[in-house]
C-alpha cells in the first residue's frame, strides 16, 4: 500500500485530530484513515466521469510561444481596433486610486 504524508500541519489541527482519535477510541493513524475513507466514499463523481490522472506533469501544457502562435492564427490582424488594451485598462484603474 502507498504511504501518504502531510507536511506543515498546524499544531492546533494536529491536537484536534489527536483528541478526536481519542474520543473515537482510535489511534491517530486510524482516525486519519477513517476520515480519508469517508471523504473518498462521499465523492459525488463516479469513477467513469473522473478525469484520468496525468501521466506526465507537462501533459496538456503549451508554451507561451505556442499560445501566441495560436492566437495570432485565429486573429491575424491583431487586437480589435478601437478597443483599449488590457494593460491600459489596468494602468488607468491603478492611476485612479
Amino acid at each position: 500500500m502507498p504511504n501518504l504524508s502531510i507536511k506543515d500541519v498546524p499544531e492546533a489541527w494536529a491536537q484536534a485530530l489527536r483528541e478526536r482519535a481519542a474520543r473515537n477510541h482510535r489511534s491517530l493513524q486510524g482516525e486519519l484513515m477513517a476520515l480519508i475513507q469517508r471523504a473518498v466514499e462521499a465523492d459525488p463523481w463516479p469513477p467513469a466521469t473522473r478525469a484520468k490522472p496525468l501521466t506526465s506533469r507537462r501533459q496538456g501544457w503549451k508554451t507561451v510561444e505556442q499560445i501566441a502562435a495560436e492566437l495570432k492564427a485565429k486573429n491575424p490582424n491583431g487586437p480589435i481596433l478601437g478597443q483599449p488594451l488590457g494593460v491600459d485598462i489596468i494602468r488607468e484603474d491603478r492611476d485612479s486610486r
